[in-house]
């Protein structure tokens, strides 16, 4: 059986980082015909864990975050759709997930490392955020998922899970199924970097280019774009290694032969960076323009975006219920069985 287990924090709205990195690739894969189920999980308790002075803002990003979810095409008639916080069996196993792992393992995490250094945590790291790895083990695992698509930031975090099935499963018995990492093909949508050239494309460093941004918000950040400082004059040979608005049309554009005519011509000087933006603004227009209009019809109807929620995760419960179960048959702790 194949079955998806995917998802995304409620910190915000999604931006074209989570287009490319994953969103497009699910909804590519929902479409496929070839996955038994796919899970795709709203993480909000994940998001509270540093932002717990903020429950309010979490709550609000759920329906942002679903909005943009349909308005990419995913559908719930394919994909379900679920609450993370209304799952209880995900704490439940998480709690027996955490025996199986020690603080340095998690301290030594890759992501979680960064992520303490980006949100300046230092010393005081909220005990949840360091057990993050754990949670999202438990999130993998409920719904037997044996392919996750995730960004490649991501990677470490799966790589752990994979640790804490493997220790369940050599302690309990075949009990827990081993995921495995599903990255995009494209290497340039796997880790798009944001509108001012660095690394990321992140709501934190405000670097971001949002699905639901309107087109004249599009068309400032496109402008913003970094390019290759040394292309002063339009006659000037350019750069494109770390050109931002290259980068774009590598993970955006279709039409890979206008595009190696353009790095082509700008290499050799000739070619301006203000007609290379307007080139990525027609790009980037034609992909969000049906995005926005699909975002424009859910949002007059929030209630039935939230009944798609609610169904999806009565789904959800169900399976992760099932799961629990049998992780607790295998423990031997099922004492009234």
């Amino acid at each position: 059986m194949k079955t998806i287990l995917t998802g995304d924090r409620p910190t915000g709205k999604l931006h074209l980082g989570h287009f490319v990195g994953s969103l497009r690739e699910r909804v590519k894969l929902q479409n496929s015909g070839e996955y038994d189920k796919i899970f795709i999980m709203i993480a909000d308790a994940q998001a509270l864990t540093d932002h717990a002075d903020n429950p309010a803002a979490v709550r609000e990003n759920i329906l942002n975050v679903a909005l943009d979810y349909l308005s990419v095409g995913l559908n719930p008639e394919k994909s379900t759709i679920f609450i993370q916080s209304q799952i209880p069996a995900l704490f439940e196993l998480t709690a027996y997930y955490l025996n199986l792992v020690t603080v340095s393992r998690l301290e030594r995490n890759p992501t979680v490392k960064n992520e303490i250094a980006q949100k300046n945590f230092e010393t005081s790291i909220p005990a949840g955020f360091l057990c993050y790895p754990v949670s999202q083990a438990a999130d993998i695992t409920a719904f037997d998922a044996n392919i996750v698509p995730v960004g490649e930031d991501q990677a470490p975090m799966l790589e752990q899970a994979r640790e804490i099935v493997r220790k369940m499963n050599e302690l309990y018995g075949e009990v827990l199924v081993e995921p495995n990492i599903f990255l995009s093909s494209n290497e340039t949508c796997r880790r798009l970097p944001g509108i001012d050239g660095k690394a990321k494309m992140s709501k934190t460093l405000g670097n971001c280019i949002y699905l639901s941004d309107d087109s004249k918000t599009v068309a400032a950040k496109v402008k913003e774009m970094y390019t290759d400082p040394l292309h002063i004059k339009v006659s000037d040979p350019g750069h494109i290694e770390g050109n931002v608005v290259f980068t774009y049309l590598d993970a955006f554009c279709e039409d890979k032969k206008t595009v190696a005519e353009m790095k082509e011509h700008y290499q050799r000087g000739g070619l301006g960076d203000v007609k290379v933006k307007k080139f990525l603004l027609e790009v980037l227009e034609e992909i969000l323009t049906p995005i926005r209009q699909r975002r424009a019809d859910f949002e007059n109807n929030s209630a039935e975006v939230m009944k798609i929620l609610k169904t999806g995760t009565e789904i959800a419960n169900e399976k992760a219920n099932e799961v629990l179960q049998r992780v607790k048959r295998a423990m031997k702790i099922n004492y009234f069985e």
